[in-house]
């Protein structure tokens, strides 16, 4: 992952967590590499970010654990002075499921996040959406269409549907964690920019939950993790 960097693979993984992890702006990580002797542009770190964020997600989501009940919702993210937004899925207890950063807001993009949700996750027990027609109608479209595609002749019942804007409130909450994060940045300039941090902004977030599984060590660190994944 790593070869014919010009940096050595110990400083980008020590870099890389930090725009996404916590609240600082690339300039601020500019300073605090050169207080430790590493003479490194704010521009080298945004690039690393691009680069090795949807490699490090690849290599993370294969070990993430299934999950059962979801809440589902989207979120606002500005892109260019322009509204787009970031579908989301988690659990009763807090874990991610999966998202999807879309320019659209309509019954094909959230299509589009249900049937990459379902084909990355087993069924879930039930999914809890707010008052949206258009995710109910995604919901119901993507799981007649799993069903159809399933190959181990089971019986499979249709996905229990509750809308409720109460009972969704969690994931509403929990949007907040991810906000935090895209609020002291200054601003992102393309929509693929945008989809790329956002997917480390919430790779982060699995990993500090513990969501994936690695084999004989049960409880890594932040800092683990990523050695662990980019081995």
């Amino acid at each position: 992952m790593f070869k014919g960097r010009h940096f050595d693979q110990s400083i980008i993984l020590f870099v890389r967590p930090l725009v996404p992890g916590i609240r600082l702006e690339p300039t601020r990580l500019k300073e605090m590499m050169a207080e430790r002797g590493v003479g490194v542009d704010h521009s080298t770190i945004h690039r690393w970010v691009v680069h090795f964020a949807p490699l490090l997600l690849k290599r993370c989501n294969r070990r993430k654990r299934s999950v059962g009940k979801w809440h589902v919702d989207e979120t606002y993210i500005k892109v260019r002075g322009r509204w787009m937004y970031l579908y989301r899925a988690i659990d009763s207890v807090g874990d991610t499921v999966g998202f999807w950063f879309s320019e659209p807001r309509d019954l094909a993009a959230a299509k589009r996040f249900f049937s990459k949700t379902l084909e990355r996750h087993s069924r879930p027990d039930h999914v809890v959406i707010d008052g949206s027609q258009t995710n109910h109608e995604a919901v119901v479209s993507c799981d007649a269409t799993s069903r159809l595609q399933d190959r181990s002749r089971r019986w499979l019942k249709p996905l229990a549907i509750r809308k409720s804007r109460y009972l969704n409130n969690h994931i509403e909450q929990h949007h907040r964690r991810i906000k935090r994060r895209v609020r002291p940045m200054l601003g992102f300039k393309s929509p693929a920019t945008a989809n790329i941090i956002l997917s480390g902004i919430e790779m982060v977030h699995i990993m500090r939950k513990r969501q994936a599984r690695y084999g004989f060590t049960p409880d890594p660190s932040l800092a683990e993790q990523f050695d662990i994944l980019a081995a």
